[in-house]
């Protein structure tokens, strides 16, 4: 069995899912993975548990709390890591390539309407009404996620610790991710209920094969090598400072650091980019999050958005719109590439490991302090939908955000509760909610 067709366990044989035929599979996912990482995941466990049996319900809830330890985005993860059982190494970049395109070539086409008539008016109160859905969809899936990773006091308890660590001390990603592992490792070996869970058993327990030392090292600097190397040929050909080579390294930071899912990497990638860098203002950052809401594919994918605005700003080319574009993908490469490192490199150990107690209840909590990374995000939006104005509190170790009052947006507001009754109340979906705050925001323009 050489590198390219390793595999692990499967719930299906192998000669019941054709490759072929798991490329379908994945091409729907990818069209129907619509409203963040929450509605994708659960487009997933439909498709891959009820629908096709490709994984039993614990063996999947163990991929994804696994996948939400790593940086980056969980739900393109969870892709790689499900491909990668049933096809090998070329059945996770095929889930992960085919998940992440609709949404490449969606955020292209939207930046470039964006840049070319951002600032006709109806585009612009289209975008204004975008901005409010986009915070009921975060507090949407605030709660689908909460109801499913809280389970008892104790987990609770992670979340809220999370929050405040983030919200108001600006704590590290990392610092909150290790600690919440550590009081899950502590807690499952203290035997807490709360942090554990039924591992293992069903129909897809079989052991997975050994995987040498060499392999892994292997993987390791081919992956670092298709990763990392674009970036190196950039600040070697064009220099530190060059648009294209901070796009580079910084979005490749944000990858090894941005724990917690795409929700928790939002949050560290708009306040970079919006009060460091200056690629983009809060405002279009919200739009960015409106595009990435109203088309397939992973959340995250706001980078290339984000990326094509700063590329965009810096100018110095024959045709601004390449430029951009240009700046657009290269922040994609360096986002995604090192999700399909993470999973290939650590799934085979990962899947040795089910039913272990202890990393069962350190996965748990990390799943828990999400909660709270989630629930910061949630206010850092909507402090920037419905306020004009909002300022940094700072000293005695605090670094809160506060809103001026008097900056409020009353229509703001509005929308973004009629969204949120949308949703929650009406239940109407997350594109009929876009679509629908998308039109209330040009009536609001027109009258």
């Amino acid at each position: 069995m050489n590198h390219w067709t390793e595999r692990a366990a499967f719930s299906v044989p192998q000669e019941q899912v054709p490759f072929r035929a798991a490329v379908k599979v994945w091409a729907r996912v990818a069209m129907l993975s619509f409203g963040g990482s929450a509605g994708q995941i659960a487009v997933m466990h439909r498709i891959l548990v009820d629908e096709e049996k490709w994984i039993d319900e614990t063996h999947f809830l163990h991929a994804l709390n696994y996948c939400m330890l790593l940086p980056g985005p969980e739900a393109h993860q969870l892709a790689v890591y499900v491909g990668w059982l049933k096809h090998g190494i070329r059945g996770g970049f095929v889930a992960g390539l085919l998940f992440m395109l609709p949404g490449v070539v969606a955020i292209m086409g939207l930046s470039a309407l964006y840049v070319l008539a951002g600032n006709v008016g109806l585009v612009e109160a289209a975008f204004f009404g975008l901005k409010a859905a986009v915070l009921a969809i975060v507090i949407e899936a605030l709660v689908r996620i909460g109801r499913r990773a809280l389970r008892g006091w104790p987990l609770v308890a992670v979340a809220a610790a999370a929050f405040v660590a983030i919200f108001a001390f600006g704590a590290p990603f990392p610092l909150i991710i290790l600690g919440a592992a550590l009081v899950g490792l502590i807690g499952a070996r203290a035997g807490v209920a709360a942090f554990q869970t039924e591992e293992g058993g069903g129909v897809d327990a079989t052991p997975v094969p050994a995987r040498g030392a060499g392999r892994s090292a292997a993987i390791l600097a081919a992956g670092l090598l298709f990763w990392l190397g674009p970036v190196a040929v950039l600040v070697a050909a064009l220099g530190p400072d060059h648009v294209f080579a901070r796009i580079g390294v910084f979005f490749s930071q944000m990858a090894v650091v941005t724990f917690g899912g795409a929700y928790a990497a939002l949050a560290y990638m708009a306040q970079q980019a919006v009060e460091t860098y200056g690629w983009l203002t809060a405002g279009e950052m919200l739009d960015g999050l409106g595009m990435a809401e109203t088309t397939p594919g992973p959340l995250i994918m706001v980078v290339q958005f984000v990326a094509f605005m700063g590329a965009w700003r810096a100018g110095g080319a024959a045709d601004p719109l390449v430029f951009a574009a240009v700046g657009g993908l290269i922040a994609t490469w360096v986002t995604f590439a090192p999700s399909f490192l993470w999973v290939l490199l650590g799934a085979p150990h990962v899947e040795r490991l089910r039913g272990n107690r202890a990393l069962t209840g350190a996965l748990t909590a990390v799943t828990a302090a999400v909660v709270g990374v989630i629930l910061n995000l949630a206010l850092w939006f909507g402090l920037r939908t419905i306020f004009a104005d909002v300022r940094r509190l700072s000293g005695y170790g605090l670094a809160l955000d506060v809103p001026v009052l008097s900056s409020l947006s009353v229509p703001a507001l509005a929308l973004a509760l009629g969204a949120m009754a949308a949703i929650f109340v009406l239940r109407l979906g997350v594109i009929a909610t876009l679509a629908l705050s998308m039109a209330a925001g040009i009536l609001l323009h027109v009258w």
